[in-house]
C-alpha cells in the first residue's frame, strides 16, 4: 500500500481554488460583454469597450479558468496514477505563480488595447515568452513525474494530458513568432495568407488540445472515480487517443473557407473535420458507458450529473463542429452567432461542466474532507448552470441561422433584401436571452464559490495525504 504522506497537494490546492476564482472573473466579463450588445451605452470608456473586453473574456475563461483546472487535475492525476510525488516541487510552485502572473498581465494589457490581435493569442511578445517558460516548466514537472513513476503502466488520462502539454507548447511557440518593435508592440513573423493559416492551425488546435485533449484526460480519471466503475473500454480509450491526436492537427483550415487560402487546403481541413466525428464520439460513448451498471447513481449524485452532462455536450459540440466545417453549411453559419453558440456549447457545456465536476471531487479531498459542505448546493448549481447553457446556445443557434438567411436573401433584381442593421435589430431578443443564460451560469459559479469556502472552513474529517517538507527533499 502507498503511504499517505507521499503526494504534493499544495500546488493542486492553489490551482483548484484559482480555478473557481478565475471562473467567476472570466464569466463576469462575459456577462458584461453580452450586456454591451444589448445596451450599447455600456461601452462608456475606451478600456471598457466591447473590443477590449471580449479578448479579456476569452483569455480569462480559456487560459485562466480552463488552464488552472488543467494544471490542478493533471498534477493530481499524475501523482495518483504514477504512485509518486511531483518531480521538482519548486518548479511546480513556479508554474503556479508564473501562470497567475500571465493572467494578471493579460488583465492589465488587454483593456489597455495592447494586443497582437491574433485570436486566442492576443498577448504581446514579453507575455508570450513568459507563457513559453511556464509551459516548458510544466512539461518538465509532468513528464518528470511520469518518468519516476512506481507503476509500469501509464494510465490513459496521462496520455491525454501529455499530448495536450506537448502540442500546446508547439502551437504557442510557432504561432507567437514575432518581430518586436517596442516592449508593447510586435508584428507577426508571418505575412498574409500564411499568417492566417498558421493562426488557425493554432486557433483550432487550441480548441483541439487545450480545450479537448486536456479535458478528456480529466474525464478519463474523474468519471470512473466518481462512478466507482472501471472505464467502459480501455481498448477504445487508446484508439480514441491516437485517432483524436492524429486527426485534430489537420482540421484548422475549416476556419478559412471562402478566403484566399488555396481551395485544396480548405478541403483538407473539411475532410479531417468530418473524420474527427468518429474518435470524438468514441470518447463520449466510452465516458458515458462507464456508468453501465451504475446509472441509478445519477439520481442522487450531482457531481456525476455534471460529469455526464458535460460528455453529452461534448458529443453534441463534436457533431456540430464537423457539420459546420462542411463548405455549404459554413456558407450560412460563418460570421454569425451560430458559431458563438457552437463555441459556448463546448466551452460552457463541456469544458466548464467537466471542470466543475472535477473540482467538486477534488477540493474536499485537498482539504481533508469527505465531501463538499452542501450536496444540495451542488444540485442547485447543476440545474442553474444547465438551464443557463441551454438558453445561451439555443438563442445563439436561432439568431445565427436567422442572420445567415437574412444576409444571403436577395430581391428578384439581385439586390439585398435586408440591410446589415436590420439583421442586428432582429438579433436583439436573442442577445437578451443569451445575457440571461450567461447570468445564470455566473450565478452557478458564485454558488460554487460559497460552497467551496464553507467546505474549506469546516472541520477536517481526515488527514489529507499532504507531502511533508522533509519528504519533499528526500
Amino acid at each position: 500500500m502507498q503511504s499517505q504522506a507521499t503526494y504534493n497537494y499544495k500546488v493542486v490546492r492553489q490551482f483548484a481554488i484559482m480555478t473557481v476564482v478565475w471562473g467567476i472573473v472570466g464569466m463576469l466579463v462575459g456577462v458584461i460583454v453580452a450586456a454591451q450588445l444589448v445596451w450599447p451605452e455600456l461601452n462608456f470608456a475606451e478600456w471598457f469597450h466591447f473590443g477590449r473586453l471580449r479578448p479579456l473574456h476569452t483569455n480569462a475563461v480559456i487560459f485562466a479558468f480552463g488552464g488552472c483546472a488543467l494544471f490542478a487535475t493533471s498534477y493530481y492525476v499524475v501523482q495518483r496514477t504514477c504512485h509518486t510525488t511531483l518531480f521538482a516541487p519548486k518548479l511546480a510552485s513556479f508554474t503556479f505563480w508564473g501562470w497567475q502572473l500571465v493572467i494578471l498581465l493579460a488583465a492589465i494589457t488587454l483593456p489597455l488595447g495592447i494586443t497582437s490581435s491574433k485570436e486566442y493569442a492576443e498577448l504581446e511578445w514579453p507575455i508570450d515568452i513568459l507563457i513559453a517558460v511556464v509551459w516548458v516548466s510544466y512539461a518538465l514537472v509532468f513528464f518528470g513525474t511520469v518518468a519516476k513513476r512506481k507503476t509500469s503502466h501509464i494510465y490513459v488520462a496521462n496520455w491525454f494530458y501529455g499530448a495536450f502539454i506537448i502540442t500546446v507548447a508547439l502551437l504557442h511557440i510557432v504561432n507567437s513568432m514575432a518581430i518586436p518593435v517596442s516592449l508593447t508592440k510586435s508584428y507577426s513573423a508571418y505575412a498574409g495568407v500564411q499568417d492566417a493559416m498558421i493562426q488557425w492551425w493554432y486557433g483550432h488546435n487550441a480548441v483541439g488540445f487545450f480545450l479537448t485533449a486536456g479535458f478528456l484526460g480529466m474525464m478519463y480519471y474523474f468519471v470512473p472515480k466518481q462512478a466507482d466503475r472501471p472505464v467502459y473500454s480501455y481498448r477504445l480509450s487508446v484508439v480514441h487517443f491516437w485517432a483524436l491526436i492524429f486527426t485534430y492537427m489537420w482540421a484548422g483550415p475549416h476556419h478559412l473557407h471562402y478566403t484566399a487560402l488555396p481551395d485544396w487546403t480548405q478541403s483538407v481541413g473539411m475532410v479531417f473535420s468530418l473524420i474527427l466525428l468518429a474518435p470524438s464520439w468514441g470518447g463520449m460513448i466510452n465516458g458515458i458507458m462507464t456508468l453501465s451498471g451504475a446509472w441509478h447513481k445519477l439520481r442522487t449524485d450531482p457531481i456525476l450529473k455534471f460529469l455526464i452532462t458535460s460528455l453529452s455536450f461534448y458529443g453534441m459540440s463534436t457533431f456540430e463542429g464537423p457539420m459546420m466545417s462542411v463548405k455549404t453549411v459554413n456558407a450560412l453559419s460563418h460570421y454569425t452567432d451560430w458559431t458563438v453558440g457552437h463555441v459556448h456549447s463546448g466551452a460552457l457545456g463541456w469544458v466548464a461542466m467537466v471542470s466543475i465536476g472535477a473540482m467538486y471531487y477534488l477540493i474536499p479531498r485537498m482539504y481533508g474532507k469527505t465531501e463538499m459542505y452542501s450536496t444540495k448546493l451542488i444540485t442547485t448549481h447543476f440545474w442553474v448552470a444547465t438551464i443557463g447553457v441551454v438558453l445561451y446556445i439555443a438563442s445563439m443557434w436561432i439568431a445565427g441561422v436567422m442572420q445567415g438567411l437574412m444576409w444571403r436573401a436577395t430581391n428578384p433584381d439581385g439586390t439585398l433584401t435586408y440591410s446589415f442593421v436590420e439583421s442586428v435589430k432582429a438579433s436583439y431578443p436573442f442577445w437578451s436571452i443569451r445575457l440571461l443564460g450567461g447570468v445564470l451560469f455566473l450565478s452557478g459559479m458564485l454558488i460554487m464559490f460559497y460552497n467551496v469556502l464553507k467546505t474549506i472552513a469546516g472541520e477536517k474529517a481526515y488527514n489529507a495525504p499532504v507531502l511533508t517538507p522533509q519528504a519533499a527533499h528526500a
